[in-house]
Protein backbone atom coordinates (compact mmCIF):
# COMPACT_ATOMS: atom_id res chain seq x y z
CA UNK A 1 0.00 0.00 0.00
CA UNK A 2 1.19 3.71 -0.80
CA UNK A 3 1.29 6.22 1.72
CA UNK A 4 0.05 9.86 1.39
CA UNK A 5 3.46 10.89 0.02
CA UNK A 6 3.52 7.71 -2.24
CA UNK A 7 3.11 9.46 -5.52
CA UNK A 8 2.93 6.12 -7.80
CA UNK A 9 0.24 4.54 -9.80
CA UNK A 10 -1.21 1.91 -7.51
CA UNK A 11 -1.10 -1.21 -9.68
CA UNK A 12 -4.63 -1.71 -10.97
CA UNK A 13 -5.90 -5.81 -11.40
CA UNK A 14 -6.09 -6.33 -15.34
CA UNK A 15 -9.13 -6.53 -17.02
CA UNK A 16 -8.73 -10.87 -16.58
CA UNK A 17 -7.38 -10.02 -12.81
CA UNK A 18 -10.65 -8.48 -12.17
CA UNK A 19 -13.02 -10.87 -13.64
CA UNK A 20 -10.82 -13.59 -11.54
CA UNK A 21 -11.40 -11.66 -8.69
CA UNK A 22 -15.08 -11.29 -9.18
CA UNK A 23 -15.42 -15.22 -10.32
CA UNK A 24 -13.84 -16.05 -6.94
CA UNK A 25 -15.49 -13.43 -4.43
CA UNK A 26 -18.64 -14.82 -6.28
CA UNK A 27 -18.31 -18.16 -6.03
CA UNK A 28 -16.69 -18.41 -2.25
CA UNK A 29 -19.59 -16.54 -1.02
CA UNK A 30 -22.37 -18.74 -2.87
CA UNK A 31 -20.04 -21.93 -1.33
CA UNK A 32 -20.07 -20.32 1.71
CA UNK A 33 -23.78 -20.07 1.80
CA UNK A 34 -24.44 -23.31 0.48
CA UNK A 35 -22.84 -25.29 3.13
CA UNK A 36 -24.30 -22.66 5.63
CA UNK A 37 -27.73 -23.76 4.24
CA UNK A 38 -27.39 -27.49 4.24
CA UNK A 39 -25.88 -27.48 7.66
CA UNK A 40 -28.81 -25.30 9.21
CA UNK A 41 -31.16 -27.60 7.78
CA UNK A 42 -29.87 -31.02 8.24
CA UNK A 43 -28.04 -30.13 11.57
CA UNK A 44 -29.33 -26.48 12.76
CA UNK A 45 -26.26 -25.41 13.37
CA UNK A 46 -24.29 -23.03 11.23
CA UNK A 47 -20.99 -23.63 9.18
CA UNK A 48 -18.65 -22.16 11.92
CA UNK A 49 -20.09 -24.48 14.45
CA UNK A 50 -19.57 -27.44 12.28
CA UNK A 51 -15.78 -26.66 11.91
CA UNK A 52 -15.23 -26.15 15.79
CA UNK A 53 -16.70 -29.67 16.26
CA UNK A 54 -14.85 -31.29 13.39
CA UNK A 55 -11.53 -29.41 15.11
CA UNK A 56 -12.50 -30.70 18.52
CA UNK A 57 -13.35 -33.75 16.96
CA UNK A 58 -9.77 -34.34 15.93
CA UNK A 59 -7.86 -32.98 18.86
CA UNK A 60 -6.39 -35.13 21.56
CA UNK A 61 -9.18 -36.16 23.95
CA UNK A 62 -11.74 -34.31 21.87
CA UNK A 63 -10.20 -31.13 23.19
CA UNK A 64 -8.40 -27.69 22.98
CA UNK A 65 -7.41 -24.86 24.36
CA UNK A 66 -9.97 -22.16 23.43
CA UNK A 67 -6.94 -19.95 22.40
CA UNK A 68 -5.89 -23.10 19.93
CA UNK A 69 -9.75 -23.45 18.89
CA UNK A 70 -9.95 -19.86 17.98
CA UNK A 71 -6.66 -19.33 16.18
CA UNK A 72 -7.43 -22.19 14.49
CA UNK A 73 -10.83 -21.05 13.34
CA UNK A 74 -9.19 -18.14 12.74
CA UNK A 75 -12.39 -16.00 14.48
CA UNK A 76 -12.42 -13.76 17.68
CA UNK A 77 -12.14 -15.32 21.16
CA UNK A 78 -14.61 -13.19 21.56
CA UNK A 79 -16.57 -14.85 18.50
CA UNK A 80 -15.67 -18.40 19.93
CA UNK A 81 -17.12 -17.81 23.27
CA UNK A 82 -20.43 -17.00 22.21
CA UNK A 83 -20.37 -20.17 19.90
CA UNK A 84 -18.44 -22.40 22.62
CA UNK A 85 -21.61 -20.98 24.50
CA UNK A 86 -24.41 -21.68 22.11
CA UNK A 87 -23.22 -25.69 21.69
CA UNK A 88 -22.39 -26.07 25.27
CA UNK A 89 -26.38 -25.41 25.68
CA UNK A 90 -26.86 -28.26 22.74
CA UNK A 91 -24.96 -30.36 25.00
CA UNK A 92 -22.60 -30.95 22.19
CA UNK A 93 -19.64 -29.16 23.72
CA UNK A 94 -18.37 -28.67 27.76
CA UNK A 95 -15.77 -26.03 28.97
CA UNK A 96 -12.93 -27.28 31.53
CA UNK A 97 -10.67 -24.92 33.00
CA UNK A 98 -7.11 -25.46 32.79
CA UNK A 99 -5.58 -26.52 35.97
CA UNK A 100 -2.22 -24.84 34.97
CA UNK A 101 -3.61 -21.64 33.97
CA UNK A 102 -6.41 -20.08 35.81
CA UNK A 103 -7.43 -18.07 33.41
CA UNK A 104 -7.30 -20.31 31.05
CA UNK A 105 -10.10 -22.91 29.54
CA UNK A 106 -10.64 -25.94 27.25
CA UNK A 107 -13.43 -26.98 25.03
CA UNK A 108 -14.65 -30.62 24.77
CA UNK A 109 -16.54 -32.11 22.30
CA UNK A 110 -18.88 -34.58 24.57
CA UNK A 111 -19.92 -37.85 23.38
CA UNK A 112 -23.56 -36.06 21.97
CA UNK A 113 -21.40 -33.97 19.78
CA UNK A 114 -19.40 -36.57 18.39
CA UNK A 115 -22.61 -38.05 17.46
CA UNK A 116 -23.96 -35.10 16.01
CA UNK A 117 -20.77 -35.23 13.69
CA UNK A 118 -21.30 -38.81 12.86
CA UNK A 119 -25.08 -38.47 11.97
CA UNK A 120 -23.91 -35.05 9.85
CA UNK A 121 -20.90 -35.73 8.32
CA UNK A 122 -22.36 -37.96 5.40
CA UNK A 123 -24.74 -34.81 4.17
CA UNK A 124 -22.28 -32.56 4.52
CA UNK A 125 -19.41 -34.13 2.27
CA UNK A 126 -22.10 -34.98 -0.27
CA UNK A 127 -22.92 -30.59 -0.30
CA UNK A 128 -18.98 -30.22 -0.59
CA UNK A 129 -18.56 -32.92 -3.06
CA UNK A 130 -21.49 -31.69 -5.05
CA UNK A 131 -20.61 -27.76 -4.82
CA UNK A 132 -17.26 -28.28 -5.56
CA UNK A 133 -15.66 -31.83 -6.25
CA UNK A 134 -17.92 -32.96 -8.70
CA UNK A 135 -17.29 -29.73 -10.54
CA UNK A 136 -13.77 -30.20 -11.29
CA UNK A 137 -11.35 -32.02 -13.43
CA UNK A 138 -8.95 -34.20 -11.39
CA UNK A 139 -5.99 -32.11 -12.41
CA UNK A 140 -8.38 -28.71 -11.10
CA UNK A 141 -8.28 -30.03 -8.07
CA UNK A 142 -4.85 -30.81 -7.92
CA UNK A 143 -4.64 -27.12 -9.13
CA UNK A 144 -7.01 -25.92 -6.94
CA UNK A 145 -4.90 -27.67 -3.72
CA UNK A 146 -1.75 -25.98 -5.44
CA UNK A 147 -3.04 -22.15 -5.05
CA UNK A 148 -5.15 -22.52 -2.37
CA UNK A 149 -1.84 -23.47 -0.50
CA UNK A 150 0.08 -20.79 -2.04
CA UNK A 151 -2.53 -18.41 -0.81
CA UNK A 152 -2.60 -19.33 2.38
CA UNK A 153 1.53 -19.69 3.11
CA UNK A 154 1.34 -15.84 1.17
CA UNK A 155 -1.27 -14.61 4.41
CA UNK A 156 -0.43 -16.78 7.19
CA UNK A 157 1.03 -13.99 9.31
CA UNK A 158 4.66 -14.69 10.56
CA UNK A 159 4.98 -12.01 13.01
CA UNK A 160 4.64 -12.90 16.56
CA UNK A 161 3.01 -9.29 17.32
CA UNK A 162 0.89 -9.18 14.08
CA UNK A 163 -2.88 -8.01 15.28
CA UNK A 164 -4.98 -10.94 14.54
CA UNK A 165 -8.26 -11.40 15.22
CA UNK A 166 -8.03 -14.34 17.13
CA UNK A 167 -5.72 -12.87 19.94
CA UNK A 168 -8.42 -10.27 20.77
Amino acid sequence: MGTMGDMTEPRWLSDEEQHVWRAYLHATTLLEDHLDRQLQRDAGMPHIYYGLLVQLSQAPRRRLRMTELAKSAKITRSRLSHAVARLENNGWVLRENCPSDKRGQFARLTDEGMEVLRRNAPGHVAAVRQALFDRLSPDQVQQLGTIMRVMAEGLEPTDPNADLPWLR
